[in-house]
């Protein structure tokens, strides 16, 4: 999982941190792995291709479907924020394109020693980044990088 964070962002891996996400693709059928209530318990603003009605789930998560743009879709997790932090998340593809655009600065990748064989690379087409690692932890099944991320 790759987690993004725009200024003053707190962790994105504990939902309670943060008051507002942006996540990559969604399939119209689908309403989420969580059952009734998701753990976000915060809007949700989801890039996509085709226009959907927002989806309200139990304990405060709403899915909203923003199909003009992550800049728009971040604008609209940042007013749903208020002074509170906004996370994006997603895989390689979306967070990508959000370090392209230079909309991240910081950013924690949480590493499994697992081989998945295939998949899009993190950091692809991104230009030149600097990352400076400030926090790291970890187990033997996973480790755990915040870095900063400067132009």
């Amino acid at each position: 999982m790759f987690t993004a964070l725009t200024p003053g962002a707190g962790l994105l891996h504990s939902p309670h941190h943060y008051q507002a996400a942006v996540r990559g693709e969604w399939d119209l059928d689908w309403t989420g792995w969580w059952g009734e209530e998701p753990p976000y318990h915060a809007p949700v603003f989801v890039l996509a291709h085709r226009p959907r009605a927002s989806v309200p789930m139990k304990g405060g998560t709403t899915f909203h479907f923003v199909t003009d743009g992550i800049e728009a879709a971040l604008a609209r997790a940042r007013e749903a924020a208020g002074d509170r932090d906004v996370a994006i998340a997603g895989g390689a593809h979306t967070v990508n394109r959000y370090l392209a655009a230079g909309l991240i600065d910081e950013l924690r990748l949480h590493l499994a020693p697992v081989v998945l064989g295939a998949g899009e690379r993190l950091f692809a087409e991104v230009g030149d980044l600097g990352l400076e690692l400030v926090d790291q932890s970890g187990t033997d099944l996973v480790t755990h990088l915040t870095y900063r991320v400067s132009r």
